[in-house]
């Protein structure tokens, strides 16, 4: 008769050869005495010792287990497996929020007196914890072209710890070249951080291109109803555990039930992420024959720069786009949004739920307007994040806007 400890054992050799789907469904559940299906909660804040030595011993690490559910928990635990499964990292770690998760990898890998590179082609967010609060800690930070290779090979210095970008970028989706970067990086004993939140696991796995380290916004696609704000950091188990180190002692750390929803959250990942990106192309192919708009920023366009780099290291396009409307200035953008009655008005993206931004006064309102313009943010410029919903019903939206601007 096979015991549980063997049948768990079989079970994860079985999953360690499993496709992406396969780990989406059941990778990092192990499951109780009490033989649920479906993943439990964990809601307890800390945990039962059988004496004073086994809680000595499991504080001091010496013990693998539970301790505190600040940075050990069941449920979180078990995303933390998924996501590491999925992205192809050996471990993974869930923080509170995306910006978490950038935050804590920097506190975690970085000291004062190290220096960053970072594309200028990031969510304005980003931007701003690299400028203002690690420029706080003595950490410096240079912006360049997420295009430019020798952009890239000039900023570095013999400080220089890390390179960090977003691919395909925030709004614009610009194409880095993640493989040539790894390269650039490693050349120089940098690591490379990519914030993969637009594509997820299931379109692009940084790792696999060379990467050191991916982040992620759980918020967005991983959710993908918009119900929980959450993080991860995914990469080799010496970053991950200097990064787990960090959230014990600073907390910035995820809920059980926050982990349990992106649980869900990934069992239709890529089902979705294919779903949105056929939307994106089809309403980026239809805006990009309106006389209303001046450009569509979009990889899945064979006109886009980037087209033939995102095809070969993405499954498909994502389901972001961005555009510039007639007039050229904010108040234009402003109608053409306001003129909308079915997509959402709010800077949350990868939600079923079509949303739609101005970038300017929103995700990137915090930048400098010398900021945004290197950034290649124009005041007419307008962020679309592609739900689920029926593209012939977005696209009569989308034609109120457009009859908005009288063009």
């Amino acid at each position: 008769m096979t015991t549980d400890s063997d049948y768990q054992a079989q079970r994860d050799a079985v999953l360690r050869e499993a496709e992406l789907d396969t780990l989406a469904v059941r990778g990092g559940q192990q499951r109780t005495a009490e033989g649920e299906h479906s993943e439990p909660i964990f809601t307890t804040s800390s945990y039962v010792f059988a004496s004073a030595e086994e809680a000595a011993a499991r504080f001091s690490g010496e013990q693998p287990g539970n301790v505190y559910s600040r940075y050990t928990n069941p449920t979180v635990r078990t995303f933390e497996e998924r996501i590491a499964a999925m992205e192809g990292g050996e471990a993974a770690v869930a923080t509170s929020s995306g910006m978490a998760a950038i935050l804590s990898t920097c506190m975690a890998l970085l000291k004062s007196g190290d220096h960053v590179v970072c594309s200028h082609s990031v969510f304005g967010t980003t931007t701003v914890l690299l400028n203002k609060y690690m420029g706080k800690m003595g950490v410096s930070c240079s912006f360049v072209s997420p295009l430019d290779l020798n952009a890239w090979r000039e900023a570095i210095r013999p400080e220089t710890q890390l390179l960090f970008l977003e691919s395909p970028s925030n709004p614009l989706s610009e194409i880095a070249d993640i493989s040539a970067l790894a390269t650039l990086a490693h050349e120089h004993s940098c690591l490379l951080v990519v914030d993969n939140c637009f594509c997820t696991p299931a379109l692009q796995k940084p790792l696999a291109l060379g990467a050191d380290i991916v982040v992620h916004s759980a918020t967005k696609y991983l959710d993908g109803q918009g119900r929980c704000v959450g993080g991860a950091v995914v990469g080799r188990r010496e970053h991950t555990d200097e990064v787990l180190a960090f959230i014990r002692s600073c907390g910035p750390s995820m809920s059980p039930f926050n982990a349990w929803v992106f649980l869900k959250g990934l069992e239709t990942l890529r089902l979705r992420m294919m779903a949105h990106s056929a939307n994106a192309l089809a309403l980026a192919q239809w805006l990009d024959e309106q006389p209303g708009i001046e450009k569509v920023y979009y990889a899945g366009l064979p006109s886009h720069p980037g087209h033939a780099l995102a095809a070969k290291q993405q499954a498909a396009f994502g389901g972001v786009l961005s555009f510039e409307v007639a007039g050229g200035d904010r108040e234009s953008a402003w109608r053409f949004i306001n003129a909308t009655r079915l997509v959402s008005i709010t800077a949350n993206l990868g939600d079923a739920k079509t949303t739609i931004v101005h970038p300017g006064t929103t995700t990137h309102g915090r930048l400098s307007a010398d900021e945004r313009s290197r950034s290649g943010i124009r005041d007419n410029l307008i962020r679309l994040a592609v739900g689920l919903e029926d593209v012939r019903d977005l696209k009569a939206d989308l034609q109120r806007g457009l009859d908005a601007l009288n063009v």
